[in-house]
């Protein structure tokens, strides 16, 4: 599956011994939003790669200008709390964190939200110079929910966290 089609996401591998799995996000118009159909896909693929023997490591980018904007808000906007809740709204978000192999997060431009988060679970994080990092969700008046808050508090620290998850300000690479 590691070479089929997918809508949201551009699958390959790739390396002199064609050992790397790589995996592009891509909703261009979207800025990469991590809209449910996306995150099924990202799953697939990690799966198909982590079950090939041939692949050693896997590199999870976006494009030039964004990583990933962060989760969809239009997909999410009227749905309840308890609707997120009774339907496991952010299931499977940490299919990134439980997989065996190396996962290598290249990030050129925004890391958002979610694209934070999304980053934070990858093993290694390799940030371009336009790399920007933040948890914007106080802005729509939220907090990050797929384990933002517990990942940047150890990457960045306790002060650092908490002012970037209180007042919605990004940091560069």
């Amino acid at each position: 599956r590691a070479g089929a089609a997918f809508q949201y996401l551009l699958v390959q591998k790739t390396g002199a011994q064609k050992n790397v799995g790589l995996i592009q996000l891509n909703r261009p118009k979207a800025l990469n939003a991590l809209c449910e159909g996306l995150m099924a896909e990202l799953r697939q693929a990690l799966e198909a790669l982590e079950s090939d023997p041939a692949v050693g490591a896997i590199v999870l980018t976006g494009s030039e200008k964004v990583f990933a904007a962060g989760a969809d808000i239009k997909e999410m906007q009227n749905k309840t709390f308890q609707e997120c809740y009774n339907s496991n709204f952010l299931d499977g978000w940490d299919k990134v964190s439980t997989v065996r192999k190396p996962i290598i997060a290249a990030v050129n431009g925004y890391a958002l939200g979610g694209g934070c988060e999304l980053a934070m679970m990858c093993d290694i994080i390799y940030a371009g110079e336009k790399a920007q990092f933040g948890q914007p969700e106080i802005l729509l008046g939220t907090i990050p929910g797929a384990g933002g808050t517990q990942r940047l508090t150890r990457a960045v620290g306790k002060s650092l966290a908490m002012e970037m998850v209180l007042t919605g300000d990004r940091i560069s690479a």
